[in-house]
């Protein structure tokens, strides 16, 4: 009688295991990189249309969504400064992860025209620069002989 139960557990307990075995759920895996420079997209968002899952890919442009039952499924993915780009009826099981590759297209945007303005507020006497040249500077500087003319000669800009 103890036995049977014994075995009558264990059969349970093998059952509930491979039950949890087969019930995986799917995953998509994936990278985001630009169309043109081939470079990795980070924090790019990778969403799953009609539904609250998604991802912001990782420093090398990879992406995981997972807990997604067998099907198909339509994913958005954005990035401020590219189009945004759709790819419909990625097929998920259980089998195996899913892997898509997503190039995004930067945007180009066209200005008509630009206008660059500007006030004069500077006059002929204006100083380039400012350089303040204390007492010990001037004794200390090689060649200048403790004359202020040579010490200004020898600093960098227009006098």
């Amino acid at each position: 009688m103890i036995r049977l139960r014994r075995v009558t557990l264990v059969s349970i307990f093998l059952l509930l295991i491979q039950a949890q075995l087969f019930a995986q759920s799917g995953v998509i895996r994936g990278t985001v990189k630009d169309a043109i420079s081939n470079a990795p997209i980070s924090l790019a968002i990778v969403s799953i249309q009609g539904t609250t899952l998604g991802a912001k890919t990782n420093d090398e442009g990879g992406f995981e969504i997972t807990n997604l039952q067998p099907g198909l499924y339509n994913l958005d993915i954005s990035f401020l400064g590219y189009k945004k780009k759709t790819l419909f009826e990625i097929a998920v099981d259980n089998s195996k992860p899913t892997f898509v590759e997503i190039q995004l297209e930067k945007i180009a945007k066209e200005v008509k025209e630009v206008k660059v303005t500007g006030r004069k507020d500077k006059t002929e006497e204006s100083p380039l620069s400012l350089r303040t040249i204390g007492v010990n500077e001037i004794q200390r500087n090689p060649g200048g002989n403790r004359d202020i003319s040579k010490v200004i000669q020898s600093l960098p800009g227009r006098f």
